[in-house]
């Protein structure tokens, strides 16, 4: 291997689907290399890390082979996430899913959402932890009581001593914030935090 596929830049999304598109060998090395690991890591969210790989090459190859359809102005790294996300989906139970995707999260969340590492150099995780911290401690720990630890409104109040309404407020108003702030980023958001959606 050459040092070319070093030299591809992987962030210039543009450039990328224009290499794949004209069946650019190199690039597509690149682009496994860089995508291969953080896929997986998102994939055994949902499936042993044996069907992790195996969906992860699958959708990586179907890349390949359907290159030329590829759009310039969709980015890879929302696509490649998506559809590991709807193969592993079809692969598990909802109930399943969501009951270990929900237990993963809260086990993970202190170090590895903030650990530049995780998925792609942190990048969706970083702003999305940024984004928390702007709202206020409430929020942000009815937010984690919710989407993270899986309690309902009602369980969340009593151990709040707030109200049901209260709770709803503060995990709508949550949800409102993360929408602006990561707007560009919300499909991916919506993957990380409500994988058990269609």
């Amino acid at each position: 291997m050459t040092d070319n596929a070093q030299t591809i830049n992987m962030q210039d999304n543009r450039t990328v689907v224009g290499l794949l598109r004209a069946g650019d060998e190199k690039c597509f090395d690149a682009l496994f290399r860089r995508y291969y690991k953080p896929l997986c890591t998102y994939a055994t969210r949902f499936v042993t890390p044996a069907r992790a790989e195996e969906l992860v090459q699958d959708t990586l190859m179907w890349v390949w082979e359907n290159r030329t359809s590829l759009l310039p102005e969709m980015p890879l790294k929302s696509l490649l996430f998506t559809i590991v996300k709807n193969k592993s989906i079809n692969h598990m139970s909802r109930d399943t899913i969501k009951n270990r995707v929900i237990r993963q999260l809260a086990e993970d969340y202190a170090e590895e959402f903030d650990d530049p590492d995780f998925y792609l150099e942190g990048e969706l995780v970083e702003r999305l932890t940024a984004a928390l911290r702007k709202m206020p401690p409430e929020f942000q720990q009815t937010f984690r009581m919710h989407r993270l630890e899986g309690r309902t409104h009602k369980e969340i109040a009593a151990a709040l001593g707030v109200s049901p309404q209260t709770v709803n407020y503060r995990i709508g108003q949550t949800v409102r914030l993360l929408r602006e702030e990561l707007k560009e980023y919300w499909p991916l958001v919506v993957l990380l935090l409500w994988p058990d959606l269609h």
